[in-house]
């Protein structure tokens, strides 16, 4: 009888313990809300930050020896001066690629307005898709467009 409750009393408490980890809510894994590069440094950093200060506290009460607490502080700030030299060489691509996307954005639409220009109507002025020898709107002929170079 004793062995009997024994078992019911551990296959609930199996029960309890892994069903959610079955459970389909977390079988899909959820991913944090900011998983972008500069979101994972600053995240990393905050961390490093609270870790000093914490560290700061403990030495402050007494709880960590001076030569334990400089190996941890040396330590901490070697750690967010990587965090924040990766962090700033982020934003510089990230700036550079606005640079890039505003340079490219320039060019096509320089190319737009050249390709618009060479297929227009000279009688009309309707502008013709891509290519054409007369004019879809009035029949007139369409002059060939001048080649670059």
């Amino acid at each position: 009888m004793l062995l009997g409750i024994a078992v019911l009393i551990a296959v609930g408490m199996a029960t309890y313990i892994v069903l959610p980890l079955l459970s389909a809510e977390t079988a899909g894994g959820s991913l944090p809300v900011d998983v972008t590069v500069l979101g994972d440094l600053k995240r990393r950093r905050l961390v490093v930050y609270d870790n000093l200060q914490d560290l700061e506290f403990e030495f402050q009460s007494g709880k960590i020896a001076p030569g334990d607490y400089e190996a941890l502080r040396a330590n901490y700030l070697g750690e967010a001066t990587v965090l924040m030299a990766a962090t700033q060489e982020a934003e510089q691509l990230k700036e550079n690629d606005a640079v890039i996307e505003r340079e490219i954005t320039a060019r096509r639409t320089q190319r737009d307005v050249q390709i618009k220009a060479e297929y227009s109507c000279p009688a009309c002025g309707y502008e013709n898709p891509l290519p054409v020898k007369f004019c879809g709107e009035c029949g007139a002929r369409v002059p060939a467009p001048r080649k670059k170079g």
